[in-house]
Order: structure tokens, then C-alpha cells, then sequence
């Protein structure tokens, strides 16, 4: 009965890791909700690249009529020969909002403990287990 005891100890260490690491660890919960939450923050920028493409494929398929792009060509301050420009001072040359290609993001590696860490911690525990259950013995056998 008294190896039980001892390998009880070995048991509880053991368990203290395994439920540190699933908590904590590299493929824990806690790195597993920062990775989802990654995802869904690129996901959204996939989204919104998405929606900058359909614009400017709808820009480009657009310059195939004249008429968009002579409107295009006076927006950039191009004319024709026989037409002139009155230009307010106040509004700018372009009033179109500059196309943005995007945002440029970088993924962020997740944080989590390092496995031997939680391994020195199960250790630890481990041996302070092992140690009461030697020193309970040990108190035991003195009062005998």
C-alpha cells in the first residue's frame, strides 16, 4: 500500500502537466482562442479585399466606354484640345476618393507557456506531493 502512495506523487504530476498543457500549452485552449481569433481578423480583411477587387474590376470594365473614361481623364485634369478648365480654388483638382489596394496584414503568432515550463511546474508539484506524502510517513513511523 505504501508504493500507492508514492505513485500517487508520479500520478498527480503527471496530471498537473497534462492539464497545463491543454490549458496553456502551444495547442492549448488559450493559444487556440488567440489563433480563432486571428483567423476571423483576416477573414475580414480577405472580405474587404474582396469588396476593394469587385470596385476596381468595375472601374476597369467601366474605361472601355468612351464616355467613362473622357470623364475619368477630366477627373485626373486631362481635356481635349478644344475644351479648357475653369478651376475653383478651394476644391482641389480630384474630388474621387483615392482607391485603397488594402490593408497589409501580418498574422501574430499566438502566446502561450512554454512546454518546459509547465514541466518544471508538474515536476514541482510532483515532488512537493511526494515529499508530504514521505514526510506524513515519516511522522507516522515516529509515533509508532
Amino acid at each position: 500500500m505504501r508504493i500507492v502512495k508514492y505513485l500517487f506523487a508520479l500520478w498527480a504530476g503527471l496530471l498537473v502537466y497534462v492539464i497545463l498543457a491543454i490549458i496553456f500549452g502551444p495547442g492549448g485552449l488559450f493559444a487556440y482562442r488567440q489563433l480563432d481569433a486571428e483567423k476571423n481578423r483576416l477573414d475580414a480583411n480577405v472580405e474587404n479585399l474582396k469588396m476593394i477587387n469587385r470596385d476596381l474590376e468595375i472601374t476597369l470594365h467601366s474605361l472601355y466606354d468612351r464616355d467613362a473614361m473622357s470623364l475619368y481623364a477630366r477627373e485626373q485634369g486631362y481635356a481635349l484640345p478644344h475644351e479648357r478648365f475653369i478651376r475653383i480654388v478651394g476644391l482641389g483638382l480630384n474630388n474621387r476618393a483615392a482607391v485603397s489596394a488594402g490593408d497589409v496584414f501580418r498574422a501574430v503568432p499566438p502566446q502561450y507557456t512554454d512546454g518546459q515550463i509547465l514541466r518544471i511546474i508538474a515536476f514541482c508539484v510532483g515532488i512537493t506531493i511526494l515529499l508530504c506524502v514521505a514526510l506524513f510517513d515519516f511522522l507516522k513511523t515516529l509515533r509508532e
